[in-house]
């Protein structure tokens, strides 16, 4: 399947496709989407170290910068294993789980192999990650799903990052920066 890119508009079998997560507001995507900015984040499996890193700097970046676009999560596994993690990396946070990976699939966000899991920048990573703090848990989900990142107005795809490793991580402090300055809200020029 084909990855959704900068320009594209979300299917409208997705958007109308009803969800269930982790501080949700009951109905389909396109109701947690409404009109405003999000930042769409596909985690590998929740016991993924360098997902738990991922979470921790995007809640970090948002506490201290409010103008950033909100931030959705997409996770492989059930809302009660969502709610686990959640409730001690960032209870605030919304996710979509996704226990079959269909929401993945569908914006084309397919699996790695041995290259994107066990280069050497994923072990570098992997140390950049534990001194932050955050360690591997337990596995869920395909180990093999490689992650996603999509900055979206309502249906528009207005960025988005392709993974090279398991471990890679968009600049997500520039996100402004990597969209394009036109999109930044008027109060946090």
């Amino acid at each position: 399947m084909k990855r959704v890119g900068r320009g594209d508009r979300l299917p409208e079998t997705l958007l109308d496709r009803p969800v269930g997560g982790v501080n949700l507001s009951p109905g389909t995507l396109r109701d947690q989407l409404g009109d405003g900015l999000h930042l769409l984040v596909f985690l590998r499996h929740l016991g993924c170290v360098f997902c738990r890193e991922t979470i921790g700097d995007l809640r970090a970046i948002c506490e201290a910068d409010s103008t950033y676009p909100e931030v959705l999560f997409f996770y492989q596994g059930s809302v009660m294993e969502g709610k686990a993690l959640l409730r001690r990396a960032w209870p605030q946070a919304r996710a979509v789980a996704d226990p079959d990976a269909e929401i993945y699939d569908a914006l084309g966000i397919g699996r790695g192999g041995m290259i994107e899991m066990f280069q050497p920048a994923v072990w570098a990573a992997k140390k950049r990650a534990e001194e932050k703090g955050h360690a591997n848990g337990e596995r869920n989900g395909d180990i093999w799903r490689m992650p996603g990142a999509f900055l979206v107005a309502a249906e528009e795809v207005l960025w988005s990052h392709t993974y090279r490793h398991a471990a890679d991580h968009p600049d997500f402090p520039r996100i402004w920066d990597l969209a394009g300055e036109t999109l930044r809200p008027a109060c946090a020029a």
